[in-house]
């Protein structure tokens, strides 16, 4: 039985974290979610502020928006994007279930 490959998922929490960064800036930015090579374990993820890009996915509630590159966007299949708020401080986080393991910076993953 294969599995059914879908496009990330955006928590509640994520938009709503997205919102309150807008509001603040006074821009409608959108968030990118990106994977690049490097970081400690092969790969990681590049979370920032920026323009939806003609070829990006674009994940859109309430005029707000998610956007993923199409390079990007198999290393991010079934994944969820989320807003953690912890001692450490608060921060976009990705359960990717694609990932065979994870650095614990968060930030860095293999496949």
């Amino acid at each position: 039985m294969t599995q059914l490959t879908l496009p990330p998922k955006v928590t509640d929490r994520a938009f709503a974290r997205l919102a309150e960064i807008n509001s603040e800036t006074g821009e409608a930015q959108a968030l990118r979610v990106a994977v690049e090579g490097g970081g400690c374990s092969g790969f990681q993820y590049d979370i920032r502020l920026d323009a939806p890009a003609k070829d990006d996915l674009v994940i859109e509630r309430d005029g707000l928006k998610v956007v993923v590159d199409s390079v990007s966007l198999p290393f991010l299949a079934n994944a969820v994007i989320d807003f953690t708020e912890e001692l450490i401080g608060a921060r976009f986080t990705i359960d990717n279930p694609n990932a065979s393991s994870s650095c614990g910076c968060g930030t860095s993953f293999s496949m």
